[in-house]
């Protein structure tokens, strides 16, 4: 890692850190081999695994897929028993995507590969690196809920 980020200098450009995000995302991403998932599939499956079901309109949208790869990726995940299509209970006309039990223990099991792989990286660092660190994920995760939580109260006004 850039020596830079490892001694928390002030002066490190967004660039440095969003390189040094992309490879730690890439290496916790690459961790997790339960159920041989791609990208894509295991990013599918843990929002219906956190958020539970979902349209498949709505799941493309915040996926960032189009609703044809969508249905295709839905379509081989059923195949594999990680998820199940079924009746929405407030509109008999529409259908929604769920993790199946099979799916949200491969979610489960990916999750924690993830986290493992988080918490060695963590421990090669310093002391005072692993409190930047438990201190730093928490507060951008925080930040981008409120932005998150604004955007959708200026979607509605």
């Amino acid at each position: 890692m850039d020596k830079r980020v490892m001694d928390l200098d002030p002066e490190v450009s967004a660039e440095t850190l969003m390189i040094a995000v992309e490879r730690m995302v890439r290496h916790v991403r690459q961790s997790a081999i339960a159920g041989g998932l791609s990208t894509a599939a295991s990013s599918a499956l843990g929002r219906l695994g956190r958020e539970g079901p979902h349209r498949l309109t709505e799941l493309a949208r915040a996926e960032g897929a189009s609703q044809p790869n969508m249905t295709q990726l839905i379509t081989r995940m059923e195949r594999a028993g990680l998820v199940r299509r079924v009746a929405d209970p407030h509109d008999g006309r529409a259908v929604l995507v769920e993790a199946t039990d099979t799916g949200l223990e491969v979610f489960r099991q990916r999750r924690a590969e993830r986290a493992d792989a988080l918490r060695s990286l963590v421990e090669e660092l310093s002391e005072p690196e692993q409190q930047a660190v438990r201190v730093a994920l928490p507060a951008l995760a925080r930040a981008i809920q409120d932005r998150q939580a604004r955007q959708a109260r200026q979607d509605c006004d």
